[in-house]
């Protein structure tokens, strides 16, 4: 991870996160609202750290239901004669791998393969896992943990094609790598880790 996470960051997470599976498996309504209290003060430590308004984060807390896991972000590491595919967002005009958050029912390589379709205009096959990453964001703030994971895809066909999150699209070299990153969903790390990978096709997956 390129940036320390703020220690109230890790605590009202992780008071989120108790309160969440307390909740779940609460037994009466006492225990119950000890638990909406402990998400109170959850949604309380984030605003008192941010521009955002209480009452908004705590309804957002506690729309979470049963036992709290981590959130699931795929990339694709996407290569044409040796240069890896990125594309700039719209958000914040950096550069990242395409992909995004996982939807419930996909299987974690569709995701990834349909995120670079949405993103870029190609069609790709997910071939192997390169990595599976702690991914605490922090630029923008994510309220929520997650967890990352790279896949090393195949080019199938299709032409560049930004969308409505991505305004361009663009095949980089390893010495060509944008300087200005898009927040955390994309590191060095994990680029250096894609070109190691196309590289190496016995190179271990890496992991945190």
């Amino acid at each position: 991870m390129a940036d320390e996470i703020p220690r109230w960051l890790s605590w009202a997470r992780e008071i989120q996160a108790l309160a969440q599976t307390g909740y779940h498996y609460a037994v009466n309504d006492y225990q119950r609202e000890r638990y909406r209290r402990l998400t109170a003060i959850a949604a309380e430590i984030t605003a008192s750290y941010t521009q955002l308004e209480c009452e908004p984060i705590e309804t957002l807390y506690l729309s979470q239901q049963g036992y709290a896991t981590p959130r699931v972000d795929v990339r694709a590491a996407v290569f044409r004669d040796g240069k890896l595919l990125l594309v700039r967002e719209r958000a914040d005009g950096g550069w990242t791998m395409p992909g995004g958050w996982a939807d419930v029912g996909d299987r974690p390589a569709q995701a990834a393969e349909r995120e670079v379709w949405e993103e870029a205009g190609y069609r790709v096959r997910a071939r192997k896992v390169i990595g599976v990453y702690d991914a605490n964001r922090l630029a923008p703030l994510e309220i929520f943990h997650a967890f990352k994971i790279v896949f090393l895809c195949d080019l199938l066909d299709g032409s560049a094609r930004p969308s409505i999150e991505t305004s361009e699209v663009r095949f980089f070299g390893a010495d060509e790598i944008p300087e200005v990153l898009s927040g955390e969903r994309t590191h060095l790390r994990h680029i250096r880790d894609a070109f190691a990978a196309l590289i190496d096709p016995d190179c271990p997956t890496v992991f945190d």
